[in-house]
């Protein structure tokens, strides 16, 4: 989904949309720089051949936000290609995860960090946890410090310094985190770290299963591996998953930018100002007066490139539930396509029938081994953004799909909280529910 941060933040925060502007691949500097570490090990243990390609490239014990250690790895499974990076920059890795990844701003997608939260080997708390970061995110900002940004990008004026993994620490669980390589990758690729992510935390524990804590894009990773939904070469469920927890999550889609596409535009294209990691449902638009064409910032599989796998898997359409906003510039052309009065759109189904894997992860479903619960959130008062009004949400999703349980074979939990998209991964009452729920048998 969407995270944005207010003008004066060079990066906005959009929990789903995608930005991947064309690049030419990994060059070989980013690859030695990424292969070149210290403290290389294969792992071995419990997922049997899938572990062996899993490789630890180098471990950080310097780490800020609280956390204990990050680990680098790479899964050298060859379903793993180069996905393409914005040009200008604004996709690429910033922050320690930039150290983490070797000073590579725009890692292969092969590659992952592992994060460890402190006491993650002596808490007393049996099954560990793994959380899932969403879109254009990163694990330290979105459950160690939703303060890294500064005020707003937390879905709030004033942001805590501490998040889920210190409240989940706190309470006696053995913490680990996943931080993906593109800020908004292929799911394909995220679900099967997921699946590594879960193999090293069970060599670390010598637990079988793990409870997932996915958050809105992650949460749909997530889905996406506990469903066996994958490309040729991935890897099923593999019977790892207790209780797996989808915080904000489309389970049926979400069409926001076909929605509000005007609004949301204006922060993407540069000739607008726009800066934002993000699609656009628009191909064109008018800034300042003159046309500005833009295929490569678009949401489709243009000439250009495919630059937005991972939203076009997430997309679904809710206008037969919800009128769309008639009074929006250009509301009609951008949903459905067509020249407007200052932009052009290819439509929402052009970009569903390009990727969209919402119908069959709900037809897949998800085992009835794994207990799943669906946390949703009412508040539509995001900070700085153009928030979901046309239905009730939490400024980004509609309720009504974060919380259906269409596909779901074992709904142990389905609660709504008053808290908007961002404030669901670290608001107390996101936090007492998540804690009240893993503590269930």
């Amino acid at each position: 989904m969407y995270k944005r941060w207010l003008p004066s933040v060079t990066t906005v925060l959009l929990i789903f949309c995608a930005l991947l502007v064309p690049n030419a691949g990994v060059s070989g500097a980013q690859e030695a720089g990424a292969t070149g570490a210290a403290g290389v090990a294969e792992v071995g243990g419990t997922a049997g051949a899938a572990a062996s390609n899993l490789v630890l490239e180098q471990t950080f014990t310097t780490v800020s936000n609280g956390w204990s250690k990050v680990e680098r790895w790479k899964d050298n499974n060859p379903m793993f290609a180069a996905e393409d990076y914005p040009k200008d920059g604004r996709g690429d890795q910033d922050g320690q995860r930039l150290t983490f990844f070797g000073g590579v701003k725009k890692p292969h997608s092969s590659r992952f960090l592992l994060y460890y939260a402190p006491k993650y080997d002596t808490n007393p708390v049996k099954t560990p946890v793994l959380l899932v970061h969403g879109a254009n995110d990163n694990a330290d900002r979105a459950w160690a410090n939703p303060n890294e940004l500064g005020s707003y990008g937390c879905g709030a004026i004033s942001c805590p310094s501490t998040g889920m993994m210190q409240d989940l620490v706190g309470k006696g669980y053995k913490v680990f985190a996943i931080n993906f390589p593109h800020k908004q990758g292929d799911n394909y690729y995220s679900a099967e770290q997921i699946h590594d992510a879960i193999t090293i935390i069970q060599n670390v524990t010598g637990e079988s299963k793990v409870d997932v804590i996915g958050w809105s894009k992650g949460a749909f990773a997530s889905r996406m591996y506990a469903s066996s939904v994958k490309k040729a070469g991935g890897t099923s469920y593999s019977q790892d998953i207790r209780k797996l927890v989808l915080v904000g999550n489309p389970n049926k889609g979400f069409d926001y930018i076909f929605r509000h596409g005007w609004s949301h535009n204006l922060s993407i294209f540069p000739e607008c100002g726009g800066v934002v990691n993000a699609p656009s449902p628009h191909t064109q638009m008018v800034c300042w007066g003159i046309s500005r064409n833009h295929p490569e910032l678009s949401i489709y599989n243009t000439a250009s490139g495919n630059f937005f796998p991972g939203q076009k898997q997430m997309l679904g359409k809710w206008v037969d539930e919800y009128p769309l906003p008639a009074l929006e510039q250009d509301w009609y052309t951008t949903y459905y396509g067509g020249q407007g009065f200052y932009t052009n759109s290819n439509g929402i189904d052009a970009a569903i029938q390009q990727g969209s894997l919402v119908e069959p992860i709900l037809n897949a479903g998800i085992p009835a081994s794994i207990q799943t619960y669906l946390l949703s959130g009412d508040k539509n008062d995001i900070p700085a953004i153009h928030n979901e009004h046309t239905g009730p949400s939490d400024g980004v999703v509609f309720i009504a799909s974060a919380a259906a349980v269409q596909g779901i074979g074992n709904v142990a939990g389905n609660v709504t909280v008053q808290h908007n998209h961002l404030q669901l991964g670290w608001a107390a009452g996101s936090a007492k529910q998540i804690d009240q729920w893993l503590k269930q048998n």
